[in-house]
């Protein structure tokens, strides 16, 4: 069975694994279909991720089809499903509450634990959900794109109000899009013109703001002196994230997309007199899922127009590495593993 290995920082290699075994009570064993190449996974590669030991079977982003069904597991084999990634323990404070995506032992495929850069997986069948209609290379896409729909869930923002997405990128513009759909008139900001640009093009979210000097003016014209109703920044940026506080109106909410390992400092005279809402947004829940997988369905999300890029388990050795570092043009880049 043949899965893409990151020994190291800087180095992918195809290696050969051993048969899976049956899966145990609860669990399936998968056939993996299509994986999205993520973010973190360019991370993982740089060696820049905080939180992972190498050796490292990388992929998070995930299609696949059973191929065996432990014991008590539902799902027949030859069902198409959508795998969430976010391994929880179900009994910590946070499982109790309905919130396996911040349980204090999460495991993420890919990340904590192997992931799907390979050819057959085993999960337990309470993260499988059934794709149904979507094509599996969509399927591989709802993933990514739960992240920005639980951040605007998260932000209780009712339609009618003024949204910024800060950061143009994939997890920026699902979370644009979710912000469309739930009603928001989304402005995006990005330092990237090409970004920008590529987000007027292919998404329709035109009016963008370039950062650079003069963003706060930008902004605060853009709305009328008032600033926005809510920001997401979902850059993965500190700096950016510490900004952002300017750029929430008077009674605004700001939700942090994106995590950083830095410390984020922010005056708290401006906070309070803005009452602003300060939120953390992590992982997605299966709501989240069925959101996305419901939006696709019925077209309100353009995948053929985030997927820029496909390569297969073969070939991805050569193109992440240049993908890591070549990104013009590059939305959301996926694996098809089997057909």
């Amino acid at each position: 069975m043949k899965a893409v290995l990151c020994p190291e920082p800087g180095r992918l290699e195809i290696v050969e694994r051993t048969a899976l075994p049956t899966p145990p009570a609860g669990w399936a064993r998968l056939a993996v279909s299509h994986v999205g190449i993520c973010g973190t996974d360019y991370h993982i590669f740089e060696g820049k991720h905080p939180f992972l030991e190498y050796p490292r079977i990388m992929g998070h982003e995930i299609s696949a089809t059973v191929l065996e069904a432990g014991i008590g597991v539902t799902l027949q084999p030859g069902t198409p499903v959508i795998v969430n990634p976010y391994l929880s323990c179900g009994t910590c404070i946070a499982c109790r509450q309905g919130k396996p995506n911040c349980c204090t032992a999460i495991k993420v495929l890919g990340v904590h634990t192997d992931g799907a850069f390979c050819e057959e997986i085993l999960v337990p069948e309470a993260n499988l959900y059934p794709a149904g209609e979507l094509s599996l290379e969509a399927a591989a896409t709802v993933e990514f794109l739960a992240i920005g729909a639980h951040a605007v869930r998260r932000s209780l923002a009712p339609s009618g109000v003024r949204a910024l997405v800060i950061g143009a990128g994939p997890i920026g513009l699902g979370t644009a899009i979710f912000s469309r759909i739930a009603g928001h008139a989304v402005t995006l900001l990005d330092a990237s013109s090409e970004r920008l640009g590529m987000a007027a093009a292919r998404f329709g979210f035109t009016g963008g703001i370039q950062a650079g000097e003069g963003t706060l003016e930008a902004v605060l014209s853009a709305t009328d002196g008032e600033g926005f109703d809510v920001v997401f920044d979902a850059t993965g940026h500190g700096g950016s994230m510490e900004k952002s506080f300017a750029f929430v109106a008077h009674g605004g909410c700001l939700v942090f997309v994106s995590v950083v390992k830095d410390d984020i400092r922010f005056s708290d005279p401006e906070f309070h007199k803005r009452e602003m809402m300060l939120i953390g947004s992590r992982n997605a829940t299966r709501v989240d899922f069925e959101h996305v997988a419901a939006s696709i369905r019925s077209g309100q999300v353009p995948i053929d127009q985030l997927i820029t890029h496909r390569t297969t388990l073969e070939r991805v050795i050569d193109d992440l590495p240049r993908w890591a570092h070549e990104k013009s043009g590059l939305i959301k880049a996926v694996i098809k593993v089997s057909a």
